[in-house]
């Protein structure tokens, strides 16, 4: 992730999918990280396609779903990060990092989804 902070959604919920592949191919793999980091690539990845078709949304409602499964994307990812800290303590700073970018997401999509439903 880089410094300069991303506002364009579309394309910092790419930059979090590559991050997080990035981030994954290096992390060691057995019997416990596998399954662990194969979740958190889903989610993570998830997150900026269901964004991707929330841009593309039919109605109001459907775009208010698809936000809505980001926003549970990125609550996911935050999940698999702390498991993933917890099989690999000695990463915990690199998770760290994503898991804030993560934070950031979730609270972005829940404001989108609340403004949207008042």
């Amino acid at each position: 992730m880089s410094d300069k902070q991303e506002y364009d959604l579309e394309e910092r919920t790419a930059k979090f999918g590559e991050a997080a592949i990035r981030f994954a191919k290096q992390f060691p793999q057995g019997a416990v990280n596998t399954p662990l980091i194969s979740q958190f690539v889903r989610a993570a990845t998830s997150m900026g396609a269901n964004y991707s078709e929330a841009d593309d949304a039919e109605s109001k409602k459907d775009f208010l779903h698809k936000i809505g499964v980001s926003r549970k994307e990125a609550r996911e990812t935050k999940h698999w990060l702390r498991m993933l800290a917890t099989a690999e303590p000695s990463r915990k700073a690199a998770l760290r990092t994503l898991w804030q970018e993560a934070k950031e997401l979730h609270l972005i999509f829940a404001a989108i989804v609340r403004k949207g439903r008042q």
